[in-house]
């Protein structure tokens, strides 16, 4: 593969001031993190500050624990490399541990140990006796929900969005029965979690900003209505989600359940359409649509800096990722942006072709699919009060219309397709033609870092060319 399709998007264009000096990520920026997080909704700063670390990388069978971290600043962004500060307290094996010995560690035993400290200092009730993976792969950074969802979320029409929004800012976009809600990255990277129903329909609307992954789940699981918490574990540094009815914990990335009542018949989440877009596509696209407001406290003033993301930097293609142990996938950067479509072959399109192919008609497990592609869409990892960067996004849709399957192109006037010559939007409506007013059907899909998807899909098959493409 050339070295071209080992770049990502982002690394093509000239760096802005805001990313070189975020150089690096650690968990000290997490912990700034929680500890703004920590006052407002449940518990006092004070005790916020007793829970959450200082910079501190927990082994891959380790567990933080509140009584042996420090406080820093929520201002603070630690300068130097973290290191490994395990406890005497903690799961953690010394990395010299190897052989025999450590094998043993490692296997029923430290499953057990692992069981006892969920249980005993993290308070959970979960059903670990069923699991479908060991437990030894949750590393836990924080306690239940200190990363708050947003539980009783609130809308404000598109025609009353307030000044805050950007035109170019990522939305998670989401049509359920011709309602149309966007979640903007700004409060996702925050709260990651919202549990919402739109058009009837319960959803938990999930973004998780180590592994770049904004995904819509169906909250009626088993005839079950679930809300969804963050369990302040991770996984392949991929959020684990947790339902407050059997507390069971979830992949975030693949919808599965990983332990708990629910892992016995290993259920999976029903991932519905959802897109990330600029909040000006989603605009002109839905005049009606709603838009999520910020959280605010009783005095109306925002319960986070949401112009100030937390992991600001992050995208920066030079980082490796954060508390992630699994092999890196060499074919593309690990942080390379790709757009992703699961199914018995798992495809992935890197941010980097998309830029030079905007418009890919394609077929995907012999289903007939286009993506279109808006490479001026900003990085949500981006800073409002410093200079913008984009990073782009990408919308999938289904190419059959009325029984018949469309070729679509790129042309000085937007996206036509050839067989009507109408014109769409980067939302998927044709806006003029023929077909004006037809909205293609949206497909299931995501736009992650290429290591957290390759980690859980290894089979996945990249299209990096017009030479890969099926059509």
């Amino acid at each position: 593969m050339d070295q071209f399709n080992r770049t990502s998007a982002k690394a093509l264009r000239p760096k802005t001031r805001w990313t070189q000096r975020a150089s690096l990520i650690g968990l000290g920026a997490l912990a700034a993190l929680v500890i703004a997080c920590g006052g407002t909704d449940h518990d006092s700063s004070t005790a916020v500050q007793n829970e959450v670390s200082s910079p501190v990388v927990v082994a891959a069978d380790s567990t933080v624990t509140p009584s042996t971290v420090t406080p820093v600043p929520a201002t603070s962004t630690p300068d130097l490399q973290p290191t490994v500060t395990p406890s005497s307290g903690s799961d953690s094996t010394p990395e010299t541990s190897s052989g025999s010995e450590f094998d043993s560690i490692l296997d029923g035993d430290a499953e057990r140990s692992r069981a006892e400290r969920l249980r005993t200092i993290w308070g959970w009730e979960t059903n670990l006796e069923e699991k479908t993976v060991p437990l030894t792969e949750l590393e836990t950074v924080l306690p239940r929900d200190r990363i708050i969802p947003v539980d009783t979320p609130t809308f404000v029409a598109v025609s009353e969005a307030p000044d805050y929004m950007e035109a170019r800012e990522p939305v998670v976009a989401l049509i359920v029965d011709g309602h149309a809600r966007a979640y903007p990255l700004a409060i996702l990277m925050w709260h990651e979690i919202v549990n919402d129903t739109i058009g009837g329909t319960p959803v938990t609307v999930t973004f998780c900003p180590l592994c770049n992954t904004g995904i819509t789940f169906s909250r009626i699981v088993d005839g079950e209505e679930l809300t969804f918490g963050t369990s302040g574990m991770l996984r392949n540094s991929d959020l684990v989600m947790w339902d407050r009815q059997t507390q069971s914990f979830w992949q975030q990335i693949t919808g599965e359940a990983l332990a708990g009542d629910f892992a016995a018949n290993r259920t999976v989440l029903d991932q519905l359409p959802s897109s990330i877009i600029a909040w000006e596509t989603f605009v002109d696209a839905y005049p009606d649509g709603e838009l999520l407001e910020r959280v605010t406290n009783e005095f109306g003033s925002p319960v986070r800096p949401y112009d100030s993301p937390p992991y600001a930097g992050y995208d920066n293609v030079d980082q490796q990722p954060f508390l992630f142990r699994g092999a890196i996938d060499d074919r593309l950067v690990a942080t390379s942006r790709v757009l992703t479509i699961d199914g018995p072959t798992p495809v992935a399109y890197p941010f980097s072709f998309l830029e030079e192919t905007p418009v890919v008609n394609d077929s995907v497990n012999d289903s007939d699919i286009v993506a279109f592609f808006d490479d001026g869409t900003f990085s949500a990892f981006n800073s409002f009060s410093d200079e913008h960067q984009t990073s782009g996004s990408v919308a999938v849709f289904s190419r059959q219309v009325d029984g018949r399957s469309l070729t679509f192109e790129q042309s000085d006037d937007g996206v036509l397709d050839v067989e009507t010559g109408s014109t769409w939007n980067l939302a998927g409506i044709a806006i003029d033609g023929e077909l004006a007013g037809t909205q293609l059907k949206p497909v299931v899909h995501a736009n992650h870092f290429w290591f957290a998807w390759a980690v859980f899909k290894p089979a996945t098959e990249i299209r990096s060319s017009p030479e890969d493409l099926a059509n």
